[in-house]
């Protein structure tokens, strides 16, 4: 229901733009969802069983027809994935202050006609039926993925109150690029997918943009798959990709370093660790971080219709390889 939205959607239904013109802002917003409900189809169709969606969402304030209200985008997809089977988890709340013009909306400082700043998006998480994926009990693949217990209690919280939106740097694109880019800072997808998912598991993302998630999947050394109905996107995905290295190295660094920095403040106030970590030099909180590996990138390699990660592990081991899927 935000205004730059609107010729995509009546151009893919044009009932949609009718209920506009008409002013029947209910109408136009259940049409769209309508829309949104076919990927949401697809995603049910392709998901493994017990795998992950998450849907990044933000809801709607805007006046149709002299009426002003908020439209609910979760609660409607919420109920979608809940009808399709899935198991709705505990959602995240992330706040992104950088759209937030001003403090207020509404009359100002004059009661009663004033309504509280939308600054937060929803991270709805559905999991596909009833039971987790099956891995094999001890399987390697996922304690090499674990994450630190710090970085546990952090990411697991339900309000992300570290990370804030992200404006656009897309200085050479032209304005129809920049006006259907949605902006999405790095660390969102990239803590999904760690929280998420293993290596060597592949990421979907159907409304790929200008290709965030892909390159948050690379770091993380993820397969990744994604639709874009705006080609020229990927020339700027193409860019930040000849920059991935340093990314990679720089996130997995500050990860090293904040656990490195944690240790020290626990063994300041007297705390002991019970278990070293068994690729790195220093202790770790719980027996499942032990095998805990973390991986740089060392080269990527672009064909026609895919890119393909060389890694390594971040002690300079042997190497490890992941491709984009086509």
């Amino acid at each position: 229901m935000i205004e730059m939205w609107d010729d995509l959607f009546s151009s893919l239904n044009p009932a949609i733009g009718t209920a506009l013109d008409d002013g029947e802002g209910r109408e136009a917003f259940a049409l769209m969802h309508e829309e949104l409900n076919k990927t949401w189809d697809e995603i049910a169709r392709v998901l493994v069983e017990g795998g992950i969606a998450c849907i990044n969402i933000g809801d709607a304030t805007r006046t149709v027809a002299d009426s002003f209200r908020v439209y609910q985008n979760h609660a409607h997809i919420t109920e979608y994935f809940d009808n399709m089977g899935f198991e709705p988890l505990p959602d995240i709340l992330w706040r992104k202050p950088t759209n937030s013009a001003a403090k207020f909306m509404g009359s100002g400082m004059i009661p009663p006609n004033a309504y509280a700043t939308l600054e937060h998006e929803y991270l709805l998480i559905f999991r596909n039926g009833k039971n987790s994926r099956d891995f094999r009990s001890g399987t390697d693949v996922r304690y090499e993925s674990a994450y630190f217990w710090e970085e546990r209690n952090e990411w697991f919280s339900d309000v992300w109150e570290d990370i804030t939106g992200t404006l656009q740097q897309l200085e050479h694109a032209d304005k129809e690029l920049r006006d259907r880019s949605a902006a999405y800072p790095l660390a969102v997808p990239y803590r999904l997918i760690n929280m998420f998912s293993v290596y060597g598991d592949t990421v979907l993302d159907p409304f790929w943009g200008t290709g965030t998630t892909s390159l948050a999947a690379m770091i993380a050394g993820r397969h990744s798959v994604g639709y874009e109905i705006q080609e020229t996107f990927t020339d700027i995905f193409d860019a930040e990709v000849s920059e991935i290295r340093e990314l990679a190295f720089s996130t997995v660094s500050k990860r090293i370093t904040r656990h490195e920095e944690f240790v020290e403040q626990r063994l300041e106030d007297g705390k002991e660790f019970k278990y070293e970590a068994e690729n790195y030099d220093f202790p770790v909180t719980t027996k499942q971080e032990k095998s805990l590996q973390l991986y740089t990138i060392d080269r990527v390699e672009q064909t026609e219709s895919e890119y393909t990660v060389t890694y390594s592990p971040y002690d300079h081991a042997d190497s490890v390889v992941a491709g984009v899927d086509e």
